[in-house]
């Protein structure tokens, strides 16, 4: 049998999300220490995946300038102790072919975090989802869950 844990958090702002953000990479740091790891974010458009993720970055790689990487679909950040990978799915749809970037040797070198990762046709073992929903009036729902 498979145990997973699950947490959920409520989001006032984009600053709360960004906090939940950086809290999390930490956590993800205690438990990976200075080994990659993979991160799914789920959520629709405007949900605030830029805004966890700038905040994750925030701890991970100290002094990176996170935008989102729609257009250029990875983003690198290495001023951090590993690598951070920041990838946009959504131009690529239900049919993302990651292999003509590169996709596993990103995922083997270094901590990814994927928006749309919905769009990933199998994400790698020991993957951490985080789900982000826009409830309204600037309030977010964020469920973490480890495998």
């Amino acid at each position: 049998m498979r145990i997973t844990e699950r947490q959920v958090y409520t989001s006032l702002s984009v600053d709360e999300t960004e906090a939940l953000g950086a809290s999390f990479a930490e956590e993800m740091v205690k438990r990976f220490g200075k080994r990659p790891f993979f991160v799914r974010l789920e959520g629709s458009l405007g949900a605030g995946k830029t805004a966890f993720t700038r905040g994750a970055a925030s701890v991970l790689s100290p002094g990176s300038r996170v935008k989102s990487p729609s257009y250029t679909i990875v983003n690198e950040y290495r001023l951090g102790d590993i690598p951070l990978f920041h990838f946009d799915l959504y131009r690529l749809g239900e049919d993302a072919d990651l292999s003509d970037i590169g996709f596993s040797e990103y995922v083997d070198g270094g901590r990814c975090i994927v928006e749309w990762s919905e769009y990933l046709k199998d994400a790698p073992e020991g993957a951490v989802t985080v789900k982000i929903t826009a409830d309204g009036d600037g309030r977010r729902t964020i469920e973490i869950i480890y495998p």
